[in-house]
C-alpha cells in the first residue's frame, strides 16, 4: 500500500513540475522539520496538523516512526489525515498552549487536499472552454444552424444534403472569472498544505473576484455542471472560500485531535473486530422504586473489539498508554480496566457456553517497532499479562485463560496502513501471540504478592 500511494505521489509531482512558473514562493523549514512525534504527556497528545503565526507543525501518534526517505514522509503525512477524518470524534472546540484560545475544528482540510491532488493531476488550472460555431466540410454539425446558414442541395428524391455543415468546437477561453478563482483557491491550498505534496507555492492570480462574488458563480457552476470530476471541484473550492470568509485569521487553523486513544480503539476494532460485538456486552438494569412502575434503566459494559478467529474469541481493549514507549509500569492499564476485562470474559463464557480453551482476553497498545526498549522487532507483539487478584485461587492455581489478560503492543505506523482488509495473516498473528504466553506454568501466590 505505501508503495501504491508513493509512485502515485511521485507520479503527480513529476507530471506537475515542468507546468509550474519558476518564480514560485520557496519554503524556508523542510516536512521533516514540520513532524513530530508526541509522547502522549502533559501537553503533547495532539495528533493532526496546527498552523499559527509562527509556522505548521504535523503532529504524529505516540510510537510513530517517521521513515527515512522525503517521499515516504509525505505519504505518511497525506495518510495521517486520512486515517484522522475516517475514525476522528472531536469537540466544536479545543483550548490549547499553542493558541491563545479555542480554536474551531470546521477547517476543510478534505478540500484543501482535493484542489491540490486535482492540480498535480492534470497539472493546470481549470479554463472554462465556450461553443464555438465555424462552417466545415466534416466534424459534429449543429444541424438547427446548418439548416439556418448553410445552402443544402436538393436532390431527385427530395431528400437535402450539405456539402458544408455548421460545426461546434470547443474553444478555451483563459479570462474567464472561474479559472482566476481556481488559481486563487490552488494558491491558497499550496500556502497552507502544499508542503505534504511538493516544497513550492504557486502565484497568486493578479487579479480574481472577491470572495462573495467567487462563492456566487462557484454554487451556480455546481447547479448546472453534470460533471462529476467538476462538480466536486467547485464544492471543495466554495469550502475553502466560505472557510476564509468566516475566519478572522486565516494563518491559524488546525485538523486533529487531542483524544487520539478513539481512533486508535476504531483502528483495532476495524483490523480485528466483528461488526455485531453488541451480543457481547454484558447488561444491567436499574429496577426503579420512584416514579412509574415499569421505569427502568438499561446499562452495558461494552469492549473495543471481539475478534473471532480458527473458532475462538478474543476479547480486545485498545488503550492508547504509554508503556510502548516508556517501559514504566504506570503507564499501564489499571486494576478497573483489568477487572472489567475480566468481566467481558465471564460473561461470553456463561452466556455463551465457550469453553476456556477458545476464550481470551488482551489490552492493545501503541508501540514502535524500530525503536522500543524491550528490544522487539515484530509488528505485534507480547509485554506481558495482567490478573485480578482476587480471582486467585490457591487450590486451583491454573487460572482460566481470560482472566490472564494478555499485553500485546501494536507498532503504530504498521496499524495505520493495514487498518483495512487486515488478512487472515495478520489475525493469526495476533492470535498466537496472545496465546504464547499462556503456555507458560500457572499464576502462583508468589507472584501475586
Amino acid at each position: 500500500m505505501e508503495n501504491l500511494f508513493q509512485s502515485r505521489n511521485a507520479e503527480m509531482v513529476n507530471r506537475i513540475l515542468p507546468n509550474i512558473d519558476s518564480d514560485m514562493d520557496k519554503r524556508g523549514i523542510t516536512l521533516r522539520e514540520m513532524c513530530h512525534v508526541n509522547k502522549n504527556g502533559e501537553g503533547d497528545s495532539f495528533v493532526g496538523v496546527k498552523a499559527d503565526t509562527n509556522g505548521m507543525t504535523i503532529y504524529f501518534p505516540i510510537g510513530y516512526e517517521l521513515p527515512e526517505n522525503d517521499d515516504d514522509l509525505r505519504v505518511d503525512v497525506h495518510n495521517l489525515f486520512g486515517v484522522l477524518a475516517i475514525f476522528m470524534k472531536e469537540a466544536s472546540q479545543i483550548e490549547t498552549q499553542n493558541f491563545s484560545g479555542p480554536i474551531s475544528v470546521d477547517f476543510p482540510m478534505h478540500a484543501y487536499i482535493k484542489v491540490i491532488r486535482h492540480y498535480l493531476n492534470t497539472g493546470r488550472y481549470y479554463i472554462e472552454t465556450e461553443p464555438e460555431y465555424v462552417t466545415a466540410t466534416k466534424g459534429a454539425p449543429d444541424w438547427p444552424r446548418t439548416f439556418k446558414n448553410q445552402m443544402g442541395l436538393v436532390q431527385k428524391n427530395g431528400s437535402v444534403i450539405f456539402t458544408q455543415m455548421t460545426v461546434r468546437r470547443q474553444s478555451p477561453n483563459t479570462n474567464k472569472k472561474i479559472t482566476q478563482i481556481h488559481q486563487y483557491c490552488v494558491h491558497e491550498a499550496f500556502s497552507k498544505l502544499g508542503t505534504i505534496y511538493v516544497s513550492f507555492v504557486p502565484q497568486e492570480p493578479a487579479q480574481h473576484p472577491g470572495i462573495a462574488e467567487s462563492i456566487s458563480i462557484l454554487t451556480d457552476k455546481i447547479n448546472h455542471t453534470n460533471k462529476d470530476v467538476e462538480r466536486n471541484l467547485f464544492k471543495a473550492m466554495r469550502q475553502i472560500l466560505t472557510y476564509i470568509d468566516t475566519r478572522n485569521d486565516n494563518n491559524r487553523f488546525f485538523f486533529g485531535t487531542d483524544r487520539f486513544e478513539y481512533v486508535w480503539q476504531n483502528m483495532i476494532d476495524a483490523a480485528f473486530g466483528i461488526s455485531d460485538k453488541g451480543k457481547y456486552f454484558p447488561k444491567a438494569t436499574w429496577l426503579l422504586d420512584k416514579g412509574p412502575a415499569s421505569r427502568r434503566k438499561r446499562t452495558s459494559l461494552q469492549p473495543d473489539s471481539i475478534m473471532i478467529y480458527g473458532g475462538k474469541y478474543y476479547v480486545l481493549d485498545a488503550k492508547c498508554y504509554r508503556y510502548g514507549w516508556s517501559e514504566n509500569p504506570d503507564h499501564l492499564p489499571g486494576g478497573p480496566d483489568i477487572n472489567k476485562q475480566i468481566t467481558y470474559g465471564e460473561y461470553i463464557e456463561q452466556t455463551r457456553t465457550i469453553p476456556n480453551e477458545q476464550l481470551f482476553n488482551a489490552f492493545i497498545l501503541p508501540y514502535n517497532c524500530k525503536e522500543n526498549l524491550f528490544n522487539l522487532t515484530g509488528v505485534i507483539e507480547n509485554i506481558g499479562e495482567a490478573v485480578g487478584d482476587w480471582r486467585y485461587d490457591p487450590s486451583n492455581p491454573h487460572m482460566k485463560n481470560y482472566e490472564r489478560v494478555q499485553g500485546i503492543v501494536v507498532d503504530t505506523r504498521y496499524l495505520m496502513y493495514n487498518y483495512i482488509g487486515t488478512p487472515d495473516e495478520q489475525k493469526k498473528e495476533l492470535a498466537e501471540c496472545i496465546e504464547r504466553v499462556l503456555s507458560r506454568p500457572g499464576i502462583t501466590q508468589a507472584m501475586l504478592v
